[in-house]
């Protein structure tokens, strides 16, 4: 398993990071319910998988399946301090509105992850408005309140997440609160990364020393319905190439991907390991010979 720093945070993580919404949303993207036993079994086996092949990056929300996400991570990763000789990484989420409810939150993710603290908590968002933005970074806002956590020691690192590349982000990480930046960036949503500019979230979270970690590597599915859209006799596995793409990219850290099943897990992780299928992300962008 390939492992790098993530940013600032200074710890070592796996460029395959163990996505945890898969884990938790039922019947997201194929047919499953966490709360039957047998799709729960699975889950825990795949988290054990991926400990086996050394990814110690784990991701979650108490937002994915009202915690259900968290309870089994917290389950199949009970007792266990290392993978692939570093030791885990785990983080989990907290929505922009929820400042009030803060504290009960982060202790009820404590007790569903079995954990006496986090690596990382994390904003939980989908698209955070300006007037939102205001209120997370104002004197005693979200942002604020996430820090008092992390001088206590419930929580190692903060950051925020997003699927925008809108002012907010760009906000967010000029501020220099947050260590680290999940955004949703793949070959079909390159907009964190125009690299002929060069211009893009990517860019402003690397040079502002933060951690960067990627989600919906292999597009959440998009480009496979394109694919048959417009195509529907073509028999190719795009899925290593899509993966490939993403941890081409010399700014992102971690690559998160979710895992169902050991089968999953271990081919991503041998995909990962094939240094010889990176790509130059600039010459992919390239227009003149």
């Amino acid at each position: 398993m390939e492992y790098t720093v993530l940013g600032r945070t200074g710890l070592t993580v796996s460029r395959v990071g163990y996505g945890g919404a898969t884990a938790g949303l039922k019947n997201y993207l194929e047919a499953y319910d966490p709360s039957n036993e047998n799709d729960r079994r699975g889950i825990v086996e795949s988290i054990e998988t991926a400990l086996a092949v050394g990814i110690n990056y784990y991701d979650t929300a108490p937002g994915y399946g009202n915690g259900q996400s968290e309870q089994l991570l917290g389950e199949a990763l009970r007792g266990v301090k290392e993978s692939g000789s570093h030791p885990l990484f785990i983080a989990t989420k907290i929505a922009y509105n929820q400042r009030a409810s803060l504290r009960k939150s982060i202790e009820s993710s404590l007790k569903n992850l079995h954990r006496d603290s986090i690596q990382l908590l994390q904003i939980h968002g989908d698209s955070i408005t300006t007037q939102q933005a205001d209120d997370i970074l104002s004197d005693g806002g979200l942002a604020e309140e996430m820090h008092r956590l992390k001088e206590e020691g419930l929580v190692q690192h903060i950051g925020f997440t997003s699927e925008d590349n809108n002012d907010t982000v760009f906000r967010f990480i000029r501020s220099g609160v947050f260590d680290t930046m999940q955004i949703c960036y793949n070959f079909i949503f390159q907009h964190p990364y125009e690299p002929s500019r060069p211009f893009g979230s990517l860019l402003e979270a690397e040079q502002a020393g933060m951690g960067i970690i990627t989600m919906r590597t292999p597009t959440s599915g998009t480009f496979q319905r394109w694919v048959q859209m417009v195509n529907p006799e073509n028999t190719f596995d795009y899925t290593p190439a899509l993966i490939q793409f993403v941890l081409s990219n010399p700014y992102v850290d971690v690559a998160l991907l979710g895992m169902r099943d050991s089968k999953i897990v271990l081919s991503n992780a041998h995909i990962a390991d094939d240094l010889a299928g990176r790509i130059s992300i600039h010459d992919v962008h390239s227009r003149y010979i």
